[in-house]
């Protein structure tokens, strides 16, 4: 075998392995994901639901995120998508939930995303912040329904298959933690007490800086008071210099 032959043949090898690795890797990348894809129990978090087109002739119009019943969040707020309408949608719960915060009836149980549009080969995120998040769960699953403008309607809610391996449209998962003892509230959100708290931290903060500007701007009034009165005494004085000069000669 010639050395062009041996090489051709070594760069035919290498394009399909890399061809093959791209292949499997593709459709891992093309689910829709949580990110990120933990958060701490207890606590309150943002994510992102990140949504990949699949398609290379129709465009994602509609997305719609069912939150979990059995598990309620009380508070969920989203974050405006320029080009995207919001609905949240809250109804009443199959079976009250009982939480050390107390009972909860209602929830958000719904969040759909429509008026947009994701083009082939893009992606969108679509932020949320939630909490308090259970403590009595290691995880939080998000069903979520893709819907194109040809009409196509994909259903992300497929659990793992039986031997551990991811299945075909997997559902959105959030993975929960054990708190770690700090900041239960989390990086992404603060919860309303802890807003108040800060509220009021930057109340209080604001008062000796609003003292010191008060104080400064007296000062400033003072010193251009003790400034003009300056300037007078000074005309004051070379006028009577220039009268007594007049008298002199």
């Amino acid at each position: 075998m010639s050395l062009s032959s041996a090489c051709r043949r070594a760069a035919a090898v290498t394009a399909g392995a890399v061809a093959l690795t791209i292949g499997l890797a593709l459709p891992a990348l093309a689910h829709v994901s949580i990110n990120p894809g933990t958060a701490e129990q207890g606590g309150f978090t943002k994510v992102a639901f990140r949504v990949p087109n699949e398609r290379d002739n129709a465009s994602t119009e509609k997305v719609e995120v069912e939150f979990p019943t059995d598990h309620p969040l009380p508070f969920v707020s989203v974050k405006p998508v320029p080009g995207w309408d919001v609905k949240v949608v809250t109804g009443k719960l199959p079976k009250p939930v009982t939480t050390e915060y107390g009972e909860i009836t209602e929830a958000v149980t719904k969040v759909t995303w429509s008026g947009g549009k994701i083009g082939p080969s893009q992606f969108q995120e679509f932020e949320v912040s939630m909490g308090m998040l259970p403590k009595d769960t290691d995880q939080l699953t998000f069903p979520t329904t893709q819907t194109y403008t040809g009409g196509e309607v994909v259903k992300w809610a497929d659990q793992p298959k039986a031997d551990g391996s991811e299945a075909d449209r997997p559902v959105p998962t959030l993975k929960l933690t054990p708190s770690t003892g700090g900041d239960e509230h989390g990086a992404g959100a603060a919860s309303p007490s802890a807003t108040a708290t800060v509220a009021a931290h930057e109340s209080e903060a604001a008062k000796p800086a609003a003292a010191q500007a008060s104080s400064s701007d007296g000062t400033a009034r003072l010193l251009g008071g003790a400034g003009l009165l300056a300037g007078v005494v000074g005309v004051v004085v070379g006028v009577l210099g220039l009268r007594r000069g007049g008298r002199a000669s």
